[in-house]
């Protein structure tokens, strides 16, 4: 009889409503501790901190001032730039290039600063194509690339088309009948922006001058190449010169302070309001109503898209022309491949394990963000994701190699310390990534996969893993690529004879090998267009493959 009884049920693997919240938790407290570890042995071999030796010394005051300033010029004039060209595409929503437009815009974010600076230089240097141009019909004009000039170019090159890229996602969120109400209404000019416009983008815009300005304030590639001198210089570079050259922890330490309360309050700010703070645009593109324009309105936003467009793509078109024959093989100077290749595996040796261990904790996060219960509770990985934006990675790498500095005895264990921080630095945005696929399934799926009893590893297979494998490759490739881009961290860290990508690009630059120089910032172009293309078609899914929701699931928004 007793062979004739029904055997209890195996619970499925992973299915104990631990393994959602702890990993989440765990990962949230490591971060923490990580940041408090690293600050608390930056501050300990610093000793007393003097702050009044910030008010005593004219050096720091001007680059505690000139970090604000060219942060906070850096926002107006990017928003002055992105505010109009989201206006304009979204009343432009069908022509030829849109799509590939938008995409370039994305680019600015992953797009390795060291390769654009060099690009840009390109452009507006002193050998530069419209440098050239301006001096033969200015020859007097006095415009230099270096200093202040340059810093708010180069800000704007980025910045500009990530704020419009994400304006313009708020933009189309706005409902299609409305639009259709406005356009019989005839509602144009000021009563289209009051009614419509403003309101979809009043959400949005504090939370993407913060992004802006964060991004802006902790620059430090563009600095130090662009900067010219002392006059130009950050609170990211400052703590640099003081933790590398001059062994004064005292005085980073207070730097770091500095940084810290200003980015601190600032997002705390936007946390607090509740503000909208997209890191990242949605990929996926809505189908705008489109309004009727004048013909004078029409072609003047077509001019301006087209010298937006000849803005993104010329720094690009720069790198392409003169990185091509360093690159070709019948160039004069083969032995670029001879630094290029090893840069490369070092470079990628430090890049992948950043993106993989990004993508895993921030998966890690968002489960334990969605674990119904405690609202506390899960808000803890959630909000300690977003912490990388306001730490200096400097300074987080320089108090870890401290504190593990007995320890630490070979260059490749400093090569795990800079992918591990650039991992950290990573998870804000692939977060971002991630977090709106999982919240677009809705709750009738997920009760009805409660009542058929699919949890644990049978429910991430089933439900979660067709809707995430797309957005997992997109945020292993986000990973990867900021962490192959990486220059401030590594330069840290890195020695001179083993340099990876973006310092041997600042090398050639330095020593004014601008052919060099090329073609080593065309590789890495290529390099990320080869990563994000190849995560493209991995994950495809295959073909018959039926990855959409189940009947009973409502269909994704557009806009998470």
């Amino acid at each position: 009889m007793a062979a004739n009884q029904p055997q209890p049920l195996r619970p499925a693997p992973f299915s104990a409503p631990a393994w959602q919240l702890a990993p989440g938790l765990i990962i949230a407290l490591a971060l923490i501790g990580l940041v408090l570890l690293g600050l608390g042995a930056l501050l300990h071999t610093a000793g007393t901190l003097e702050f009044e030796e910030l008010w005593q010394s004219r050096y720091l005051r001007g680059v505690v001032w000139f970090t604000v300033w060219q942060a906070v010029l850096s926002v107006i004039l990017s928003l002055l730039i992105a505010l109009p060209v989201a206006m304009t595409l979204a009343r432009l929503s069908h022509f030829p290039g849109r799509s590939l437009l938008l995409r370039l815009m994305e680019l600015s974010l992953v797009l390795p600063t060291i390769v654009a600076v060099s690009g840009i230089i390109g452009v507006y240097g002193r050998q530069g194509w419209l440098t050239g141009l301006l001096n033969d019909w200015l020859p007097d004009h006095g415009w230099s690339l270096y200093g202040l000039n340059g810093i708010l170019l180069a800000h704007v090159f980025f910045n500009a088309p990530l704020a419009a890229r994400i304006l313009l996602q708020a933009l189309e969120s706005v409902p299609a009948p409305r639009l259709r109400v406005a356009s019989q209404l005839g509602l144009s000019g000021w009563w289209l922006w009051r009614t419509v416009r403003w309101p979809a983008l009043r959400p949005v815009v504090p939370g993407v001058s913060a992004l802006v300005f964060t991004l802006c304030f902790t620059s430090f590639a563009i600095i130090m190449t662009l900067g010219g001198g002392p006059r130009a210089t950050t609170l990211e570079v400052a703590i640099y010169q003081a933790l590398r050259f001059e062994f004064d922890f005292g005085q980073a330490a207070i730097l770091a302070t500095i940084q810290l309360v200003i980015c601190g309050s600032l997002w705390w700010l936007v946390f607090r309001n509740r503000l909208e703070s997209s890191l990242l645009p949605d990929r996926r593109f809505a189908e705008p109503v489109s309004l009727k324009d004048s013909p004078g309105q029409g072609l003047g936003r077509v001019l301006l898209l087209g010298i937006f467009s000849a803005f993104l793509t010329l720094p690009l078109l720069a790198i392409a022309l003169r990185g091509l024959p360093a690159l070709w093989p019948a160039s004069p100077m083969p032995s670029i491949y001879g630094q290029l290749l090893p840069a490369t595996g070092r470079s990628l040796l430090i890049a992948v394990p950043a993106g993989l261990g990004a993508v895993v904790a921030s998966l890690f996060t968002l489960a334990a963000a969605n674990k119904p219960g405690n609202r506390i509770l899960a808000a803890i990985p959630v909000t300690t994701g977003y912490l990388p934006l306001i730490v200096p990675p400097l300074v987080l790498g320089t108090g870890l190699f401290l504190l593990l500095r007995p320890q630490l005895g070979n260059s490749a264990q400093g090569w795990v310390l800079v992918s591990l921080i650039n991992g950290l630095m990573a998870i804000p945005f692939v977060l971002q990534v991630l977090r709106g696929p999982l919240n677009a399934i809705d709750k009738n799926t997920l009760n009805q996969a409660d009542q058929l009893g699919i949890l644990g590893w049978y429910r991430w297979r089933w439900l979660y893993w067709p809707r995430l494998r797309r957005p997992i490759a997109l945020g292993l490739a986000y990973g990867i690529a900021l962490s192959l881009g990486d220059f401030g961290v590594i330069a840290l860290f890195g020695s001179p004879g083993q340099p990876t990508l973006p310092v041997l690009l600042y090398q050639q630059l330095g020593s004014y090998r601008i052919s060099e120089a090329a073609g080593t910032g065309l590789w890495l172009l290529v390099l990320l267009v080869t990563l994000f293309a190849l995560l493209s078609r991995v994950a495809r899914p295959a073909p018959g493959t039926n990855t959409e929701p189940a009947p009973a699931a409502a269909p994704e928004p557009h806009h998470a």
